[in-house]
C-alpha cells in the first residue's frame, strides 16, 4: 500500500515565495496546494483535509486573521503556521489568539520553516493517534485527574467537570506537559524548547497566547486561574493544590 503523503496548503499572495516554499516541501515528499488570496484559500481549507496550513496575514480579499478565525469558528483544527511581517507584532499576537499554532516572521530561512513544519506535523500526528516520534513519554495509566480536569492520554481527550474540551494538538501537548510536572516552574524559553521543539528569542508570544487560549478553555475564570498559574518574572507552573498532585490518579 502506498504511503499517504502529508498534505499542505500554502495561502500566500506572493507567488514567488509560495513557489519556493512549495518546492522545498515537495522535495520532502509532501503534497502541496497553493492559493494566492485569502478568500480562495479559506474555501479550499474548508473543502479539503490538510495536515498543515501555511497562512500569510496580509492578503487581498480576506486577510490571514479572518481566515484563521473563520476556520476555528467552523471547528476546523487543522494546524496553522502564520507568516507575518517582522514589524507587525500585533498581527502575530492576534493570529495566535485566533488559534494559530505557530508563526514565522519574514524574511525567514527555508531551514527554519521546514523545521517548524516538521515539528507541527509530528505533534498533530501524535495528537490524532497516528504513529510518530513522540515528544512525551507515554504513561501506563489511562487517565490523569486533577480536580475537575480529566485527561485521557491514549485517546487525547480532555474533560472539565464532565464536559468535553476541544483543544488543538499544541494546546493538548502544553497541558499534558504542565500536568505531568505540577509545581515546577518553566520559563517561556523552556516551554518553547520542550513543547514546540525550538528555542528562538522573540517568539515568547507563542507561549503567552497558547496559555491564554488554554486557560479560556479549562478555567472557570481565566483571569483568576487555578490550574495553570503565572509565576511573575519567571514563567508558568501547574498548581499543586489538588490531592495526589505528585502521582497520577487513575479513573476507570
Amino acid at each position: 500500500m502506498q504511503e499517504k503523503k502529508t498534505r499542505i496548503l500554502i495561502i500566500e499572495d506572493n507567488r514567488d515565495l509560495a513557489h519556493i516554499v512549495a518546492v522545498h516541501l515537495e522535495d520532502l515528499n509532501m503534497q502541496v496546494d497553493k492559493s494566492y488570496d485569502g478568500q480562495d484559500g479559506y474555501r479550499q481549507a474548508c473543502r479539503c483535509e490538510y495536515d498543515l496550513i501555511l497562512l500569510d496575514i496580509m492578503m487581498p480579499k480576506m486577510n490571514g486573521i479572518e481566515v484563521c478565525r473563520g476556520l476555528r469558528n467552523r471547528k476546523k483544527y487543522t494546524p496553522i503556521i502564520m507568516l507575518t511581517a517582522k514589524t507587525s507584532e500585533i498581527d502575530r499576537v492576534v493570529g495566535l489568539e485566533m488559534g494559530a499554532d505557530d508563526y514565522l516572521t519574514k524574511p525567514f530561512s527555508i531551514r527554519e520553516l521546514v523545521a517548524r513544519v516538521k515539528a507541527v506535523i509530528r505533534r498533530n500526528a501524535v495528537y490524532k493517534g497516528i504513529p510518530a516520534e513522540q515528544d512525551f513519554e507515554q504513561l501506563p495509566e489511562e487517565k490523569i485527574v486533577r480536580g475537575g480536569l480529566k485527561i485521557n492520554i491514549e485517546k487525547r481527550q480532555v474533560y472539565m467537570d464532565g464536559s468535553r474540551v476541544e483543544l488543538t494538538a499544541t494546546e493538548f501537548d502544553l497541558l499534558v506537559f504542565f500536568i505531568r510536572q505540577p509545581g515546577l516552574v518553566f520559563s517561556r524559553g523552556q516551554l518553547l524548547d520542550k513543547v514546540w521543539g525550538y528555542g528562538h528569542e522573540g517568539y515568547e508570544h507563542t507561549v503567552n497566547s497558547h496559555i491564554n487560549r488554554l486557560r479560556s478553555k479549562i478555567e472557570k475564570d481565566a483571569a483568576n486561574p487555578k490550574y495553570i498559574l503565572t509565576v511573575w518574572g519567571v514563567g508558568y507552573k501547574f498548581t499543586e493544590q489538588f490531592p495526589d498532585a505528585k502521582g497520577i490518579s487513575v479513573v476507570s
